[in-house]
């Protein structure tokens, strides 16, 4: 921004003269406190500049012919006029002081330094509006009466006696260059008045573009005056009040000159009062996430104020679509229910929505836990909105039973904010239940509703920790009910093999001594193969390979393999945030040894009997190695049954020379600064990885 200033600076003082000169504008200015609001003022004037402006045909001037409606709506007419009863008589003094002097042919620069004394107890703003309406009572009367000779007999006998036609003459000649004088003081006069109005609480006048902008109005004072004696000039000339007029190439050139100079002047405040509005936006900000805060940490009656913040906070739209009638409606609907906020960018996945719509449509059934569900979608403010992103966000919204805002740019930036900041949102997708009270009762529930579905009610921290202490690790809770053939197995007390990879080679091998050692064992085994996170169309290649050589059973929906990962990943990271390792935490161990085994290349099972805590599990050639040799543990099997006495065979035969590898893509929350390896208790080395797997 400095960089910036310095050019802008650069380029504005070479349009001004040496310094003695803006030491005279300086030594005039002796205000007296008074404030005018000058913004009615100047909505006048530039309502008489537009409706001045004439087009000529033939010598005929016409104006413009639209209704004269109000000329301002800021100020009553009452409280105008009585403005105007203070300001007039300054403004006609100012009128009549460039009429004689130019008429008179003063210099420029001695008729400028005049009404800076005129109006030296005013602020720069009001001296500017000022001197700029009386030019335009001068050039409003002027073209006045060239607009109405040919509609009032008056007006064309006075037209005839002052030369009307060789005037339009000279006028069509300088059309271009005042034409684009008078624009460029109205816009910096106006950009002056704008410095004037900025909020103060957002904005000090200590901050650097503003104390620039203050530094250098002096100079855009003085131009704007110089090029209104120069027009003023000019206009008396076309009329004949000045001896020997003709229109030269000299008046052109000095009329551009000085309309570059004000647009290099113009330029450079544009450039200053941008970056004092990037300014004060950053500042409301910074104030509106203070606020939010606040409220977020305040005991409230309903959730509605909570709700109203963090959703939409005006009442000039309906902010909420409704996903079963789609219908817009407002957040009312909201009020004194459990609310979970969906937090996502626009990259939400297909499978996402469709299991939390199987769990949404589920407690609508059910009627014993009773939500509703909004979905925040949470954009880079730094890209702009495009046809493409309209299309994707109208995608996902129509696959949504739920509640949606109708729009992601109502979301406010201080929200954004406060979600990236507390709640830890960066791309992947979180759920915050707000309970009627408004509270905040967790900073993502989604591992809750992954793990443990609407039983996981109303999905608070407290909640949580119950539902883990009453926990263990079982079958139900890796298989869930994803897989209802999995689920008779459970039932019918079958031995059951859960198994997942990407090798074919290594599945064909496994599968096929499985079914032998099952045989040789003259047990009931099921297999289910679970596939591999994040791999899609692997899966589907894999699984139709798996179902047309009859190798086991396997899920057919890539949305359920989806859910199983979810779920596991959903585990570790509910057990991160309450403090368990692999050291103190059963399941933790668990977990963490399924998804090393996901991470590794290699093929891996888990045995389980039935609905019992007997379970096995072993990855890559070991665990096709131990199939094909059973007869060394057959006596076990025998014995102690077959899942113990898989299990006492793979601990004889384990080596500690093992490479485990865990990803944790895109986790929430922070990220655990050690994490124990699940097989042998040592610290695993931590690594980053970058990605790209086009299926």
């Amino acid at each position: 921004m400095q960089e910036v200033l310095a050019r802008s600076k650069g380029r504005m003082l070479s349009a001004t003269d040496d310094s003695a000169m803006m030491k005279q504008v300086q030594a005039s200015h002796a205000p007296d406190g008074r404030e005018v609001d000058v913004r009615p003022i100047l909505s006048i004037i530039e309502d008489i500049f537009r409706r001045a402006t004439p087009s000529t045909i033939d010598g005929v001037v016409s104006g413009t012919s639209e209704h004269v409606d109000a000329l301002d709506k800021n100020a009553s007419p009452a409280a105008l006029s009585g403005m105007l009863d203070v300001l007039s008589c300054d403004i006609r003094k100012i009128s009549c002081e460039i009429s004689c002097k130019c008429s008179g042919g003063e210099e420029a620069h001695a008729t400028t330094m005049d009404l800076f004394n005129i109006l030296s107890v005013y602020s720069w703003d009001a001296k500017m509006v000022l001197s700029l309406a009386a030019f335009a009572l001068n050039y409003g009367q002027f073209w006045l009466g060239a607009q109405l000779c040919n509609k009032n007999s008056l007006a064309k006998s006075m037209a005839v006696l002052k030369q009307l036609p060789n005037v339009l003459e000279h006028f069509n000649a300088l059309k271009p260059q005042l034409d684009a004088l008078i624009e460029v003081m109205l816009d910096l006069t106006k950009c002056i008045v704008e410095f004037k109005q900025l909020p103060s609480q957002y904005i000090s006048t200590d901050a650097q573009a503003m104390s620039t902008a203050m530094a250098d109005t002096p100079a855009a004072a003085y131009w704007t005056f110089r090029s209104i004696v120069a027009c003023h000039s000019q206009i008396l000339s076309l009329a004949g009040l000045r001896d020997a007029y003709t229109a030269s190439n000299t008046d052109a050139w000095e009329l551009a000159t000085l309309a570059h100079r004000v647009s290099r002047i113009l330029e450079h405040f544009k450039k200053l009062i941008a970056i004092c509005y990037q300014q004060i936006d950053e500042n409301r900000q910074i104030e509106a996430y203070h606020n939010l805060v606040r409220l977020l940490e305040t005991i409230h009656m309903d959730n509605m104020k909570v709700l109203r913040a963090l959703i939409y906070a005006k009442d000039d739209i309906q902010p909420v679509v409704d996903g079963f009638s789609r219908t817009r409606v407002n957040i009312d609907v909201l009020r004194r229910k459990h609310v979970l906020l969906l937090i996502s960018s626009l990259d939400l996945s297909a499978e996402e929505i469709l299991v939390l719509d199987q769990l949404y449509t589920g407690h609508k059934a059910q009627g014993e836990f009773d939500y509703a569900i909004v979905w925040l979608p949470i954009l880079d403010r730094s890209t702009a909105w495009d046809e493409g992103y309209r299309q994707k966000f109208e995608q996902l919204q129509a696959m949504m039973p739920w509640y949606t805002v109708q729009h992601p740019t109502i979301i406010e930036p201080a929200v954004v904010k406060y979600v990236k900041e507390v709640w830890k949102f960066s791309k992947k997708t979180i759920l915050v239940p707000v309970d009627p009270q408004g509270r905040i009762l967790n900073q993502n529930a989604f591992h809750m509703l992954w793990i443990w579905g609407n039983l996981a009610f109303p999905f608070s921290a407290e909640k949580e920790a119950a539902l883990w202490k009453a926990e263990s690790w079982r079958l139900e809770l890796l298989i869930d009910d994803i897989d209802s053939t999995v689920l008779e197995w459970m039932k019918d007390e079958r031995f059951i093999c859960l198994y997942g990879g990407e090798d074919i080679e290594w599945i064909r091998r496994f599968t096929t001594s499985a079914k032998a050692v099952a045989r040789a064992a003259q047990i009931n085994l099921g297999m289910a193969y679970v596939g591999k996170n994040n791999a899609k169309e692997r899966f589907r290649k894999i699984s139709r390979i798996v179902i047309q050589e009859n190798l086991s059973h396997t899920l057919t929906d890539p949305a359920e393999v989806w859910f199983f990962w979810a779920r596991l990943e959903s585990m570790l990271y509910s057990k991160l945030q309450h403090g368990a390792t692999v050291e103190n935490d059963h399941i933790m161990q668990e977990v963490m040894t399924i998804l090393s085994f996901d991470g590794s290349e290699q093929g891996w099972a888990i045995f389980w009997r039935g609905t019992t805590h007997e379970m096995a599990r072993a990855k890559g050639e070991m665990a096709v190695d131990c199939m094909m040799e059973f007869e060394k543990w057959k006596d076990d099997a025998d014995q102690m049954g077959f899942v113990a006495g898989l299990n006492n065979y793979l601990q004889r035969v384990h080596t500690p020379r093992h490479c485990n590898r865990l990803i944790l893509p895109d986790i929430h929350g922070p990220i655990p600064e050690r994490l124990a390896c699940a097989e042998c208790g040592r610290t695993m080395e931590m690594f980053f990885m970058y990605r790209c797997c086009p299926e």
